[in-house]
């Protein structure tokens, strides 16, 4: 009897002892969930695998230790969809990994290099993520990474885009690296690309026909690169493509410097060099339509046309139409504003550097538009306008000017004529007869 008790009280701790390590007891150093498959171990100072992890595992955070070295430490969790070994101190990617894992983040380590073998095969993989580490070349082998869908090597030390991407990736961030240049066929077949970063990188031009084949790209970033802009061989490619483009482009290369390769005759409808800034609209098409029923130019039109730039600067800070009548009388506002002349040339001046909104990042300053105004014929408000000139014009500006004679009209003569005879008439009638 003594003896069956000590069997079975053997056979109990036998089981105390291996059964935990069978059934995956959740590590002290861990914390778990879901059944135990959910293992989250980051900053732990861990520097080996803690023991009691399950086989069957699905998540697991070994994030913020001191991880140096993982190779051939992690293949036997074959269930495994995401593994996080970021802030840590590896120095490659660990090797035979899983093939289960659909996302794999080791940011913040020391990896220097990634080599085909750390990625290949990786028939689930979705998410790489190798971003602010130290890596200076990165091979992958497109035809095993058939589902990645985002690439990270961002804050790296590359060179060159890298080859070989797989064709099903949708978004890529290359920023902040060393890029400065793109090899023929790096893009060509990455016809499912959304997402390309490149912004922080050492850019000085994008190859011709680099991104012609990327037909599904919606954004793409492009700033703080060192664009040679006065490169008139290799510079037009991306400026042309980035005109043309259906994608939203942040940080278009050259937004704020002219374009010394740009043809110097003007498009139609372009502002020419004189009148690029500020960029003067005028309405002569209008002009041109009713040249024909348009009067010959009065007196007035030829004064104004004799002002001179300095004489108008003043009132370009006003924002309502203002005009120009030629006399010495002052402008004539009313409730409806200024009285309207009989025939009027409209100039609309807006700054120049309103244009395309990709081109030029915003500054922050807000543009006045100004209407001038300008009186080619009689007011409707005057019955008779006094003659000017430009003589007249000139001395009104060195002196104060004075009220003008009234000149007696037609009508006004003759009535003082007649009163002048029917004067004499009274005197004649008035006098003594011999």
């Amino acid at each position: 009897m003594e003896y069956q008790i000590l069997n079975t009280s053997t056979c109990l701790l036998v089981l105390l002892v291996f059964i935990p390590a069978g059934l995956g007891i959740c590590p002290s150093s861990c914390k778990c969930s879901g059944n135990d498959r959910n293992v989250d171990c980051s900053g732990r100072n861990l520097t080996v695998l803690p023991k009691g992890l399950q086989d069957n595992l699905t998540y697991l955070n070994l994030s913020f230790n001191q991880f140096v070295d993982l190779d051939h430490q992690l293949t036997r969790f074959t269930n495994l969809r995401t593994l996080d070994i970021s802030n840590n101190w590896l120095k490659n990617v660990p090797a035979h990994l899983p093939k289960s894992l659909w996302e794999l983040y080791a940011t913040n380590n020391n990896i220097k290099v990634l080599q085909k073998l750390d990625t290949a095969y990786q028939w689930n993989l979705r998410v790489l993520d190798v971003s602010r580490n130290m890596v200076e070349r990165a091979v992958l082998i497109n035809n095993t990474l058939s589902s990645l869908k985002f690439l990270n090597l961002s804050s790296n030390k590359l060179w060159t885009v890298p080859t070989n991407m797989p064709y099903n990736i949708e978004t890529v961030d290359l920023s902040n690296n060393f890029l400065s240049q793109i090899l023929p066929g790096t893009l060509v077949r990455l016809q499912h690309l959304t997402s390309l970063y490149l912004h922080n990188n050492k850019f000085s031009y994008i190859p011709d026909k680099a991104f012609d084949q990327l037909s599904q790209l919606q954004v793409v970033t492009l700033y703080n690169n060192p664009w040679s802009c006065s490169d008139n061989q290799n510079i037009p490619y991306v400026l042309q493509w980035v005109q043309g483009t259906a994608a939203r482009v942040v940080g278009a290369p050259c937004a704020d410097q002219p374009w010394p390769w740009a043809s110097t005759t003007p498009a139609p409808g372009q502002p020419t060099a004189l009148d690029s800034s500020p960029m003067i609209k005028g309405t002569k098409a209008a002009g041109r339509e009713t040249s024909a029923a348009e009067p010959e130019p009065t007196k007035v039109t030829k004064t104004h046309k004799q002002f001179k730039a300095k004489e108008a600067t003043p009132l370009a800070t006003q924002s309502h139409p203002v005009l120009f009548p030629g006399t010495d009388r002052p402008l004539l506002h009313s409730p409806a504003g200024p009285q309207e002349a009989a025939a009027t040339r409209t100039i609309h001046i807006q700054d120049s550097t309103e244009g395309n909104a990709s081109l030029a990042p915003a500054t922050g300053s807000s543009t006045t538009p100004m209407t001038l105004s300008i009186t080619s014929g009689m007011p409707t408000n005057y019955s008779k306008m006094p003659p000017s000139t430009s003589a007249t014009l000139r001395e009104e500006e060195a002196t104060p000017s004075a009220p003008e004679a009234r000149v007696p009209s037609r009508a006004g003569r003759r009535h003082a004529g007649l009163l002048l005879h029917l004067a004499l008439l009274l005197h004649a009638l008035a006098l003594p007869r011999d």
